[in-house]
Protein backbone atom coordinates (compact mmCIF):
# COMPACT_ATOMS: atom_id res chain seq x y z
CA UNK A 1 0.00 0.00 0.00
CA UNK A 2 1.02 3.42 -0.83
CA UNK A 3 2.16 5.93 2.27
CA UNK A 4 0.78 8.74 0.43
CA UNK A 5 -2.30 9.95 2.26
CA UNK A 6 -1.37 8.63 5.25
CA UNK A 7 -1.77 10.84 8.73
CA UNK A 8 1.55 11.98 9.96
CA UNK A 9 -0.03 14.36 13.04
CA UNK A 10 -0.29 11.58 16.25
CA UNK A 11 -1.49 14.21 18.12
CA UNK A 12 -4.52 14.42 17.05
CA UNK A 13 -6.50 11.44 15.89
CA UNK A 14 -10.73 10.64 14.76
CA UNK A 15 -11.70 7.07 15.95
CA UNK A 16 -15.04 5.77 14.94
CA UNK A 17 -17.11 2.68 15.59
CA UNK A 18 -20.21 1.25 12.79
CA UNK A 19 -22.07 -1.68 13.16
CA UNK A 20 -22.40 -2.01 9.55
CA UNK A 21 -24.46 -5.35 8.84
CA UNK A 22 -22.60 -7.05 6.47
CA UNK A 23 -19.55 -5.11 4.89
CA UNK A 24 -20.66 -6.41 1.45
CA UNK A 25 -23.98 -4.88 1.39
CA UNK A 26 -22.35 -2.15 2.93
CA UNK A 27 -19.53 -1.88 1.22
CA UNK A 28 -20.42 1.65 -0.82
CA UNK A 29 -21.70 3.24 2.34
CA UNK A 30 -18.55 2.48 4.47
CA UNK A 31 -15.61 3.59 1.28
CA UNK A 32 -18.39 6.51 1.01
CA UNK A 33 -18.13 7.24 4.66
CA UNK A 34 -14.90 7.19 4.94
CA UNK A 35 -13.81 9.08 2.18
CA UNK A 36 -15.64 12.07 3.42
CA UNK A 37 -14.67 11.86 6.81
CA UNK A 38 -11.24 10.21 6.36
CA UNK A 39 -11.09 8.53 10.14
CA UNK A 40 -7.28 7.90 11.64
CA UNK A 41 -9.45 4.68 13.04
CA UNK A 42 -12.86 3.02 12.28
CA UNK A 43 -13.89 -0.39 13.88
CA UNK A 44 -16.41 -2.53 12.55
CA UNK A 45 -18.57 -5.32 13.46
CA UNK A 46 -21.05 -7.30 11.87
CA UNK A 47 -18.88 -8.13 8.61
CA UNK A 48 -20.88 -11.41 7.90
CA UNK A 49 -18.18 -12.41 5.71
CA UNK A 50 -15.31 -15.56 5.48
CA UNK A 51 -11.95 -13.82 5.44
CA UNK A 52 -11.16 -15.03 1.81
CA UNK A 53 -14.31 -13.05 0.92
CA UNK A 54 -13.25 -9.77 2.64
CA UNK A 55 -13.88 -6.97 0.42
CA UNK A 56 -10.17 -5.23 0.68
CA UNK A 57 -9.04 -4.21 -2.47
CA UNK A 58 -11.81 -1.49 -1.81
CA UNK A 59 -9.87 -0.14 0.96
CA UNK A 60 -6.56 -0.56 -0.63
CA UNK A 61 -7.80 2.25 -3.25
CA UNK A 62 -8.58 4.98 -0.38
CA UNK A 63 -4.95 4.47 1.45
CA UNK A 64 -6.51 2.45 4.73
CA UNK A 65 -4.67 -0.84 5.90
CA UNK A 66 -6.75 -3.21 8.03
CA UNK A 67 -7.34 -6.43 9.92
CA UNK A 68 -10.44 -8.61 9.95
CA UNK A 69 -11.61 -11.94 10.92
CA UNK A 70 -15.14 -13.20 10.17
CA UNK A 71 -17.77 -16.00 9.33
CA UNK A 72 -20.28 -16.77 6.91
CA UNK A 73 -23.62 -14.82 7.26
CA UNK A 74 -22.86 -14.13 11.25
CA UNK A 75 -20.75 -11.65 13.84
CA UNK A 76 -17.05 -10.61 12.56
CA UNK A 77 -15.04 -7.80 13.39
CA UNK A 78 -12.47 -5.44 11.71
CA UNK A 79 -10.39 -2.53 12.13
CA UNK A 80 -9.44 0.19 9.18
CA UNK A 81 -6.72 2.56 10.09
CA UNK A 82 -4.67 4.93 7.97
CA UNK A 83 -1.53 4.56 10.35
CA UNK A 84 0.11 1.03 10.72
CA UNK A 85 -1.64 -1.60 12.93
CA UNK A 86 -0.03 -3.74 15.30
CA UNK A 87 -0.17 -6.43 17.76
CA UNK A 88 -3.34 -7.47 16.58
CA UNK A 89 -5.02 -10.35 18.27
CA UNK A 90 -8.66 -11.89 18.33
CA UNK A 91 -10.91 -13.61 20.37
CA UNK A 92 -10.24 -13.86 24.50
CA UNK A 93 -7.46 -15.58 25.67
CA UNK A 94 -8.98 -18.64 27.07
CA UNK A 95 -11.03 -19.39 24.19
CA UNK A 96 -9.40 -19.40 20.35
CA UNK A 97 -12.26 -20.88 18.76
CA UNK A 98 -14.58 -17.96 19.98
CA UNK A 99 -17.26 -16.82 17.27
CA UNK A 100 -15.22 -13.74 15.77
CA UNK A 101 -16.22 -10.95 17.72
CA UNK A 102 -13.33 -9.00 19.70
CA UNK A 103 -10.30 -7.62 17.93
CA UNK A 104 -7.26 -5.92 19.83
CA UNK A 105 -4.78 -3.96 18.37
CA UNK A 106 -2.72 -1.06 18.70
CA UNK A 107 -2.66 2.13 16.55
CA UNK A 108 -0.60 5.22 17.36
CA UNK A 109 0.52 4.18 20.41
CA UNK A 110 -3.39 3.50 21.53
CA UNK A 111 -4.63 -0.20 22.51
CA UNK A 112 -8.17 -0.61 20.56
CA UNK A 113 -10.48 -3.24 21.46
CA UNK A 114 -13.17 -3.71 19.05
CA UNK A 115 -15.77 -5.79 20.56
CA UNK A 116 -19.20 -6.95 19.00
CA UNK A 117 -20.79 -8.06 22.19
CA UNK A 118 -23.64 -10.87 21.69
CA UNK A 119 -27.50 -9.29 21.33
CA UNK A 120 -28.55 -12.02 24.04
CA UNK A 121 -31.55 -13.44 21.94
CA UNK A 122 -34.82 -13.51 24.76
CA UNK A 123 -34.20 -13.06 28.64
CA UNK A 124 -35.07 -17.00 29.11
CA UNK A 125 -32.77 -17.92 26.60
CA UNK A 126 -29.07 -19.79 26.73
CA UNK A 127 -27.80 -16.85 24.36
CA UNK A 128 -28.85 -14.28 26.83
CA UNK A 129 -26.82 -16.22 29.59
CA UNK A 130 -24.07 -16.31 27.05
CA UNK A 131 -24.26 -12.56 26.95
CA UNK A 132 -23.81 -12.12 30.34
CA UNK A 133 -21.10 -14.76 30.36
CA UNK A 134 -19.50 -12.51 27.74
CA UNK A 135 -19.58 -9.84 29.39
CA UNK A 136 -18.06 -11.37 32.58
CA UNK A 137 -14.90 -12.52 30.25
CA UNK A 138 -14.53 -8.91 29.05
CA UNK A 139 -14.27 -7.66 31.84
CA UNK A 140 -11.44 -10.19 33.48
CA UNK A 141 -9.54 -10.13 29.89
CA UNK A 142 -9.51 -6.43 31.20
CA UNK A 143 -8.02 -7.08 34.13
CA UNK A 144 -5.54 -9.55 33.24
CA UNK A 145 -3.97 -7.41 30.52
CA UNK A 146 -3.98 -3.80 31.33
CA UNK A 147 -4.33 -1.30 33.80
CA UNK A 148 -6.47 1.57 34.03
CA UNK A 149 -4.02 4.22 33.60
CA UNK A 150 -3.43 2.65 30.43
CA UNK A 151 -4.31 4.97 26.85
CA UNK A 152 -7.21 1.61 26.03
CA UNK A 153 -10.50 2.54 24.09
CA UNK A 154 -13.02 -0.01 23.93
CA UNK A 155 -15.93 0.49 21.21
CA UNK A 156 -18.01 -1.32 19.23
CA UNK A 157 -21.60 -2.75 19.18
CA UNK A 158 -21.97 -3.51 22.95
CA UNK A 159 -25.47 -4.33 22.76
CA UNK A 160 -26.40 -2.83 25.91
CA UNK A 161 -28.69 0.71 26.12
CA UNK A 162 -26.98 1.90 29.55
CA UNK A 163 -29.71 4.08 31.01
CA UNK A 164 -33.24 5.33 30.49
CA UNK A 165 -32.24 8.21 27.95
CA UNK A 166 -30.53 5.70 25.59
CA UNK A 167 -33.78 4.25 24.39
CA UNK A 168 -36.38 6.13 22.81
CA UNK A 169 -39.22 4.42 25.28
CA UNK A 170 -37.64 3.12 28.31
CA UNK A 171 -41.37 2.29 30.03
CA UNK A 172 -42.03 -0.71 27.10
CA UNK A 173 -38.59 -1.60 26.18
CA UNK A 174 -37.74 -2.33 29.98
CA UNK A 175 -36.66 -5.70 30.11
CA UNK A 176 -35.40 -6.38 26.65
CA UNK A 177 -32.01 -8.18 26.62
CA UNK A 178 -30.28 -5.04 25.63
CA UNK A 179 -32.65 -2.53 28.17
CA UNK A 180 -32.23 -4.02 31.79
CA UNK A 181 -31.16 -4.15 34.80
CA UNK A 182 -28.59 -7.28 34.80
CA UNK A 183 -26.80 -6.29 31.57
CA UNK A 184 -26.80 -2.66 32.71
CA UNK A 185 -25.08 -4.10 35.46
CA UNK A 186 -23.03 -6.63 33.65
CA UNK A 187 -21.83 -3.30 31.77
CA UNK A 188 -21.14 -1.28 34.67
CA UNK A 189 -18.80 -3.94 35.94
CA UNK A 190 -16.49 -4.09 33.27
CA UNK A 191 -16.85 -0.17 33.08
CA UNK A 192 -16.38 -0.18 36.73
CA UNK A 193 -12.67 -1.10 35.62
CA UNK A 194 -11.82 2.45 34.22
CA UNK A 195 -14.02 3.08 31.50
CA UNK A 196 -15.69 6.32 30.82
CA UNK A 197 -18.73 6.76 27.99
CA UNK A 198 -17.06 9.29 25.86
CA UNK A 199 -20.76 10.09 24.02
CA UNK A 200 -22.15 10.60 27.55
CA UNK A 201 -19.22 12.73 28.59
CA UNK A 202 -19.39 15.26 25.93
CA UNK A 203 -24.08 15.07 25.41
CA UNK A 204 -25.46 14.54 28.65
CA UNK A 205 -28.94 15.23 26.74
CA UNK A 206 -31.60 12.61 25.89
CA UNK A 207 -32.81 11.44 21.61
CA UNK A 208 -29.75 10.20 20.68
CA UNK A 209 -28.94 6.99 19.35
CA UNK A 210 -27.04 5.04 17.23
CA UNK A 211 -29.46 2.11 16.37
CA UNK A 212 -32.74 2.14 14.25
CA UNK A 213 -34.76 -1.29 14.20
CA UNK A 214 -35.56 -2.23 11.06
CA UNK A 215 -38.39 -3.87 12.21
CA UNK A 216 -40.19 -1.05 13.45
CA UNK A 217 -42.00 1.14 10.69
CA UNK A 218 -40.45 4.44 10.12
CA UNK A 219 -38.44 3.84 13.03
CA UNK A 220 -35.72 5.92 11.57
CA UNK A 221 -37.72 8.81 10.25
CA UNK A 222 -39.42 8.86 13.98
CA UNK A 223 -36.52 8.17 15.87
CA UNK A 224 -37.16 5.30 17.76
CA UNK A 225 -33.96 4.94 18.64
CA UNK A 226 -31.64 3.11 20.83
CA UNK A 227 -27.79 3.85 21.96
CA UNK A 228 -26.51 0.91 21.76
CA UNK A 229 -22.78 1.51 19.85
CA UNK A 230 -20.28 2.98 22.29
CA UNK A 231 -16.72 4.20 22.86
CA UNK A 232 -15.42 3.59 26.19
CA UNK A 233 -12.32 4.88 27.42
CA UNK A 234 -9.56 4.92 30.20
CA UNK A 235 -9.18 8.51 32.07
CA UNK A 236 -6.24 8.75 30.19
CA UNK A 237 -7.31 8.81 26.76
CA UNK A 238 -10.75 10.17 27.76
CA UNK A 239 -8.95 13.78 28.71
CA UNK A 240 -7.84 14.00 25.27
CA UNK A 241 -11.35 13.33 23.65
CA UNK A 242 -12.55 17.10 22.58
CA UNK A 243 -16.12 15.53 20.96
CA UNK A 244 -18.00 12.54 20.90
CA UNK A 245 -20.82 12.53 18.32
CA UNK A 246 -23.08 10.34 16.54
CA UNK A 247 -23.19 10.58 12.53
CA UNK A 248 -26.80 9.50 11.22
CA UNK A 249 -26.03 10.52 7.77
CA UNK A 250 -25.37 6.81 6.40
CA UNK A 251 -28.44 5.87 7.89
CA UNK A 252 -30.20 8.00 5.22
CA UNK A 253 -28.95 6.10 2.54
CA UNK A 254 -30.07 3.85 0.45
CA UNK A 255 -30.01 0.26 1.87
CA UNK A 256 -28.02 1.41 5.02
CA UNK A 257 -27.07 -0.49 7.75
CA UNK A 258 -29.48 -0.52 10.99
CA UNK A 259 -26.54 1.26 12.76
CA UNK A 260 -24.48 4.35 12.26
CA UNK A 261 -21.36 5.54 13.12
CA UNK A 262 -20.48 7.20 16.60
CA UNK A 263 -17.25 9.27 15.92
CA UNK A 264 -14.64 10.25 18.87
CA UNK A 265 -12.21 13.36 18.13
CA UNK A 266 -8.96 13.22 20.28
CA UNK A 267 -6.14 15.87 20.72
CA UNK A 268 -2.81 15.94 22.70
Amino acid sequence: MSEEGIATAPGNMKIATFNVNSIRARLPIVVDWLGANRPDVLAVQETKVQDQDFPGEAFDEIGYRYVFRGQKSYNGVALFSRHPIHDAEFGFDDELKDEPRLLKASVNGLTIVNTYVPQGFQPDSDKYRYKLQWFARLGAYFRNRFKPTDPVLWLGDLNVAPQAIDVHDPVSLLGHVCFNPQVQEALEAVMAWGFTDLFRRHCPDPGHYSFWDYRASNAFKQNLGWRIDHLMATETLAQKCTACYIDSQPRTAARPSDHTPVVADFQW
